[in-house]
C-alpha cells in the first residue's frame, strides 16, 4: 500500500468514523494521560518557580555562618561558652581559606529581624539597619533605582553614607522629594542617602528586602559602638568548590582560630544556598518523576483500551481483511495497515491532549501573572525535552499497541473469512 498517497488516508478515516462514539472513547485515555502528564509536570515547575522566588535572589554558591555557644570543653576553656566572630577572623579566613571568593561581614541593629526608627524630618520608619561592604552584594544581588552602592571609599574614610530601599524611601520621603543628597537619622546619627535600591525578589519578600538601609560597616560599628564585632558571616565560595566542601574548610579554620573543639558541631551555626537549591532540586526531581509515573500510567491504560478496540475492530472487519488476503496482499502489507491505524489513533488523540495541556498551563501562567496575588504558584510550565519525551513515549506504546491487533489480523483466512 502507498500511504503516501490520498486513498489509504480516506479509508483510514472511513475506519474510524464507522464508530465515532467508540473511536471517541478509545483515544479519550491517551489523551487524558498525556494531558495529565503535562499539567503535573507543568504545576511542579509552577511551584518550583515560586520557591525558588520566595528563596530570593541570593547567588547559589553563597553560605551565611554565626556563632553559638560551645557544648565541649577544649583547651581549658568550659563548655557553654560564648564567644564572638570579629574583624581579625574576617582577615583570617580571606587569608587562608582557599574554597572562598570573598567573606562579607554584617551587623544589624536590634539583632537578626530588628527594626529601628529612622527619621527624616516629621517622618518615621521602622527599618532594618545593616552595617555592610561592598562585595555583599555580589552575594544577595540588588537592583539600583538612584544613586550608587557602598563602595570601599565608604568603608576606609568611615562614612556616614546610606543606601536605602525602594520602601524605606516610601516612608521617608514625598513621592516627588529627592531622596539621594538628602540626610537621614538612625539613632540620632546622621547619614547621607548615596543610592536607592529595589529587590530581585517578589510579594512579601520583595517588600521586607526593600525596608532596609545598608551602612557602610566600618561607620556602623564605629557609630553605634559595635567594636570589631562581626554579626554573622556572609560567604561566596569559588564555583568550582561542593558547597559542603567549603564549609567544612571555613568551620575547620575558625575552630582552630577561636580554640573550639575540632568535634564540636554545634558551636558555629550555618547554612548555604548550594544546599538549599541542592534539596529544592532533588524534591521537585521526584515530583516531576511521580508526575510522569502516573501520567504514564493513565497513558499506558489509554493505550491498552485502543488496543482492545483495535481487536474487536479487526473481529468486525474478518470479511475485509479475508478479501484483501484473497486479492493478493501479503503479510506484510496487513500488518503495516494495522500498525498505522493504530499509530495514527494513538498520536492523534496524544497530540489533541497534550495541545490542551499546554492550552490550559498557558491559560493558567496567564492569570498568575495578572494576579497580584499567587503565593508561591508561579510560571506553570513544560520544557520542549518533557513533551518530546512525552510525545516518544506515547508513540512507543501506540506502536506496541499495535502488535497485537497486527498478530490477529494475521490469522484471518480468506477461504474462511469469504465464507462466514
Amino acid at each position: 500500500m502507498r500511504w503516501w498517497e490520498r486513498d489509504p488516508w480516506l479509508e483510514l478515516a472511513q475506519v474510524f468514523l464507522r464508530n465515532p462514539f467508540r473511536t471517541f472513547l478509545s483515544s479519550l485515555g491517551v489523551g487524558w494521560g498525556l494531558f495529565m502528564i503535562l499539567i503535573t509536570v507543568g504545576a511542579s515547575n509552577g511551584l518550583e518557580e515560586g520557591v525558588k522566588s520566595d528563596m530570593g535572589n541570593r547567588v547559589k554558591n553563597s553560605a551565611f555562618l554565626w556563632t553559638h555557644r560551645t557544648t565541649m570543653p577544649y583547651k581549658g576553656y568550659p563548655k557553654g561558652r560564648y564567644f564572638n566572630l570579629n574583624t581579625a577572623d574576617v582577615a583570617f579566613l580571606e587569608e587562608n581559606a582557599t574554597s572562598l571568593e570573598a567573606v562579607a561581614p554584617r551587623n544589624q541593629l536590634g539583632g537578626w529581624r530588628g527594626g529601628n526608627n529612622v527619621t527624616h524630618g516629621l517622618k518615621t520608619a521602622a527599618c532594618g539597619v545593616y552595617g555592610d561592604v561592598p562585595v555583599y552584594k555580589d552575594i544577595d544581588p540588588i537592583v539600583m533605582m538612584e544613586g550608587r552602592y557602598i563602595n570601599q571609599r565608604d568603608l576606609d574614610e568611615r562614612r556616614k553614607v546610606a543606601v536605602i530601599g525602594k520602601r524605606a524611601r516610601q516612608l521617608l520621603f514625598e513621592r516627588d522629594e529627592k531622596a539621594v543628597g538628602s540626610h537621614i537619622q538612625i539613632q540620632g546619627v546622621t547619614f547621607t542617602v548615596v543610592g536607592v535600591y529595589r529587590s530581585q525578589q517578589t510579594g512579601e519578600d520583595a517588600e521586607e528586602s526593600e525596608n532596609n538601609i545598608f551602612t557602610p560597616y566600618t561607620t556602623f560599628n564605629h557609630a553605634f559602638h559595635m567594636g570589631d564585632e562581626v554579626g554573622w558571616l556572609s560567604l561566596l565560595i569559588r564555583e568550582d568548590v561542593h558547597g559542603d566542601t567549603a564549609m567544612a574548610e571555613v568551620l575547620r579554620l575558625l575552630k582552630a582560630q577561636k580554640s573550639i573543639h575540632p568535634d564540636d558541631d554545634r558551636a558555629f551555626g550555618n547554612w548555604s544556598m548550594a544546599e538549599m537549591h541542592e534539596e529544592m532540586s532533588t524534591v521537585f526531581g521526584a515530583f516531576r518523576w511521580v508526575s510522569f509515573v502516573f501520567g504514564g500510567l493513565a497513558l499506558f491504560a489509554g493505550v491498552i483500551g485502543i488496543m482492545n478496540i483495535m481487536l474487536i475492530t479487526i473481529k468486525e472487519r474478518t470479511r475485509e481483511l479475508g478479501v484483501r488476503r484473497a486479492l493478493g496482499a501479503t503479510p506484510a502489507v496487513i500488518v503495516i495497515q494495522i500498525m498505522v491505524e493504530t499509530l495514527t489513533l494513538t498520536v492523534v488523540a496524544g497530540l489533541i491532549g497534550g495541545v490542551l495541556g499546554v492550552f490550559a498551563l498557558e491559560a493558567l501562567d496567564t492569570y498568575l501573572a495578572a494576579s497580584e496575588s499567587n503565593g508561591i504558584f508561579r510560571h506553570p510550565h513544560v520544557t520542549l525535552d518533557v513533551l518530546v519525551t512525552a510525545l516518544t513515549t506515547m508513540t512507543i506504546l501506540g506502536a506496541f499497541a499495535g502488535i497485537l491487533p497486527a498478530l490477529r489480523a494475521l490469522r484471518v483466512q480468506p477461504v474462511e473469512a469469504l465464507r462466514s
